[in-house]
């Protein structure tokens, strides 16, 4: 232990034990599942994470070793601990520069949002100036001012290669390419049965497999097409799922990327003609509408019933309005008269 500790020294890791663990020490083979709760703070003393309650869930980290994780020194610290070990690790920047890109990506899958959230396509310049606007003041802080990290870990379980399902997450680019349209067709089956939460649930981890390939080419290089041209259908069914959840506002946005890079996607812009109507956005309906029709006449039923139920909408609301300013300025209602007793 003392000459694992001297090790990790020389690395720029200090390792304090809170508590020991149970059994022996494990080998790591690559390919094992490590579930760990974690608490990261600054050496003051203030928190940035607690797995505990990120999102308001409580939920461990999981890691499949020999995997690459973007935080390497996670994978360098934990095998050095057993079963149910409690530790801090105080870890130079050089160790830490990474976590700000990490942990806004833990926040964001604690909040449900999204597969694309922070990877829209955009010029070399624009990523480079993207790295500094995370969402999170505290990371952005960090991000500028690199600076030691205290990692809080209590190792849950460690799992041998073979004892557990794969996730797709930790899944070989090959995998997870093969996996894909088996992903794609469970999620029409789920649409088809009318399945709608499972059916998004399913779209969104076909993006997610891709995005996540997608991440290691060069925008507009053969490859990074190649991956985006499969992201696409998926995409639109997801918006699909989206309209029919009532979540518009995403739908216009996913959307607005799909006819950024491809101008012609008739379905990109019926999608999101859909929601502009379904949240009052009459000229902007009408102009991806008009759109439609451009890119397919065929379409000219379907636009023209949209067109009538989004129109039949409006002067529905109008009148609702004006019946409401109505009873709020009638002068002819008699005033209340007071009592007394």
């Amino acid at each position: 232990m003392e000459e694992e500790a001297r090790r990790l020294l020389e690395e720029g890791i200090i390792k304090k034990l809170v508590s020991p663990g149970r059994g022996e020490l494990s080998t790591f083979p690559d390919g094992t599942k490590v579930v760990f709760h974690y608490r990261t703070s600054l050496c003051d003393g203030t928190l940035l994470d607690d797995s505990r309650n990120m999102g308001g869930h409580n939920k461990p980290m999981e890691l499949i070793l020999g995997k690459k994780f973007k935080l390497a020194v996670w994978e360098r610290v934990v095998i050095t601990m057993r079963a149910g070990e409690i530790a801090e690790f105080t870890c130079d920047p050089k160790h830490t520069a990474l976590y700000p890109l990490v942990s806004q990506s833990l926040r964001n899958i604690s909040a449900g949002k999204d597969p694309l959230e922070g990877q829209r396509h955009c010029c070399g310049i624009a990523q480079i100036h993207s790295h500094h606007s995370l969402g999170h003041k505290d990371l952005e802080s960090l991000q500028a001012n690199p600076q030691p990290l205290v990692f809080s870990i209590e190792l849950l379980e460690v799992l041998i290669p073979g004892s557990f399902q794969l996730d797709v997450w930790a899944m070989s680019d090959e995998e997870k390419l093969k996996l894909v349209p088996q992903i794609h067709e469970e999620g029409n089956v789920f649409f088809k049965q009318g399945q709608i939460k499972e059916a998004t649930e399913k779209y969104y981890n076909g993006i997610a497999c891709l995005k996540n390939l997608q991440m290691k080419e060069h925008p507009g290089d053969e490859a990074w097409v190649k991956l985006d041209l499969m992201i696409t259908p998926l995409l639109l069914n997801y918006c699909q799922c989206k309209l029919l959840q009532g979540q518009y506002y995403e739908v216009i946005e996913h959307c607005t990327s799909l006819v950024f890079r491809y101008e012609d996607n008739v379905k990109a812009f019926y999608k999101r003609a859909k929601a502009h109507a379904a949240v009052w956005n009459e000229k902007e309906a009408r102009a991806d509408f008009a759109k439609v029709m451009e890119l397919d006449p065929s379409l000219g039923p379907s636009v023209a019933k949209e067109l009538r139920a989004m129109e039949e909408r409006i002067r529905s609301k109008d009148k609702e309005d004006k019946g409401r300013y109505k009873s709020l300025f009638d002068y002819n209602t008699p005033p209340a008269t007071a009592t007394t007793g």
